[in-house]
């Protein structure tokens, strides 16, 4: 209730401008959770095998991952109140024909149709807010934004599971219920562009990097820390995180859209209990994001992060591995809360250590590099499935995603630490 009422305290006193993004931002990741927790069910339905899901998921982030990097740079140049108003219009269109359309050729098709325009959000979701925000409100602003798409994600895969399951109960076909729910999907997707019309395109430059010397040893990664002047140290840092991200990305590709497929295949439940069991691991997850920065000023956000990422490992392994419902549930409740709550926090580091010019081509680096990660493992998931079997394969894929998991931890701790001390200091500001 305490932090209910300081939240509510907060939205009074930010700008008009991240309050209609939000809005927006909520229609938006409604429509795309809809489509995020049934249309790999959807194509299942279909006849299709396990190897066209693994397909469709690999060429539209794909095509994702190849729209970061020039809309990164449009965005640093351009308008990014537009950009992101076409990217609501072009992306709810693309779900709402894809509702209806089954061959093969227009699945694939309207795949990396959907995966380009989803690039608009992804990259200037966090430039836009942070130059709408001061640093000293961006770790909670941006560990609120990620709440909130977890949060409407829930609203659309809980709402979407529990609409399919009651229209086929009433006399529809499984197919039928399916392409409904994901209309009704793409339609709130489609209508996030209204909030974005009433925002205003103002470029404030509410804290200029301070001009520091470039050095060998990366500087402090938290809220209040100087971002480098030197455009070749925002580069290396744009480097270093896009080397983390994509190792992130080969092991979360192999594994997370293709949770909903494990429970069904493995476990036999319904359409609603797997909505009702993620969207109570995106909970966990809004839950484990609003504590993170509370956990940064403790230890520092470089080892929050890190310590986030590890303890998701055991229960990641514990999924893969047993037979047991209930055990499966608990893992991926846990992980996905641990594993996601690091997000704002990576978020707030890159955005500090780069220059304001660069925040647009920076994130959309990064998130490049995941999304590659991402898509080059749908068909290697799919192989190891369809090989081994629904047991085997998917505990083989867990234990290469943990592999992976840690690699990356490891990388990041080395390249980005920084002394407890300086962390402390650096991050007094996040505390919520």
């Amino acid at each position: 209730m305490g932090f209910a009422h300081q939240l509510a305290k907060d939205y009074r006193d930010w700008p008009r401008n991240i309050k209609l993004f939000f809005l927006a931002n909520v229609l938006y990741q409604i429509g795309t959770g809809m489509f995020m927790i049934l249309y790999n069910l959807y194509i299942q339905s279909l006849g299709y095998d396990a190897s066209m899901n693994g397909t469709v998921v690999s060429i539209q982030s794909l095509a994702t991952a190849l729209m970061f990097i020039p809309i990164g740079f449009i965005g640093d140049r351009g308008n990014r109140k537009r950009i992101l108003i076409l990217g609501a219009l072009l992306s709810g269109a693309g779900l709402i024909v894809r509702a209806f359309l089954e061959s093969e050729f227009s699945l694939l098709g309207l795949a990396v149709y959907t995966g380009l325009f989803a690039s608009f959000f992804q990259v200037l979701a966090i430039p836009f807010l942070a130059e709408n925000t001061a640093k000293s409100q961006r770790m909670r602003i941006f560990s609120i934004h990620a709440s909130l798409v977890l949060a409407s994600q829930v609203l659309g895969s809980m709402g979407g599971g529990f609409l399919a399951d009651a229209l086929q109960a009433i006399g529809m076909s499984k197919v039928g219920s399916l392409k409904t729910v994901l209309f009704i999907g793409g339609l709130a997707t489609f209508t996030a562009f209204i909030p974005l019309l009433f925002t205003t395109n103002q470029r404030q430059a509410m804290d200029q990097p301070s001009v520091k010397p470039v050095t060998n040893t990366p500087p402090v990664a938290h809220s209040g820390q100087a971002a480098p002047a030197s455009g070749i140290g925002d580069f290396k840092i744009i480097g270093q995180f896009a080397l983390t991200n994509l190792l992130i990305g080969l092991g979360s590709g192999l594994v997370v859209p293709y949770l909903n497929l494990y429970f069904t295949n493995r476990f036999s439940v319904s359409l609603s209990a797997v909505g009702i069991l993620i969207s109570l691991g995106q909970v966990m997850t809004i839950v484990s994001m609003l504590i993170g920065p509370t956990l940064v000023n403790r230890v520092g956000a470089v080892r929050a992060v890190v310590l986030f990422q590890v303890m998701s490992l055991p229960f990641l392994l514990l999924t893969g591995f047993t037979n047991m419902l209930m055990i499966a549930s608990v893992g991926f409740l846990f992980r996905q809360a641990l594993m996601n709550a690091a997000n704002p926090i990576q978020a707030s580091i890159l955005i500090d250590r780069v220059a304001e010019r660069r925040r647009g081509i920076a994130n959309s680096f990064t998130q490049a590099a995941f999304m590659l990660g991402w898509a080059t493992m749908g068909p290697v998931q799919s192989k190891l499935v369809t090989t081994y079997g629904n047991y085997w394969g998917y505990a083989i894929t867990f234990c290469i995603t943990g592999t992976l998991y840690v690699v990356a931890s490891f990388l990041y701790y080395r390249m980005f630490r920084e002394s407890k001390n300086k962390d402390n200091e650096a991050v007094t500001a996040a505390t919520l």
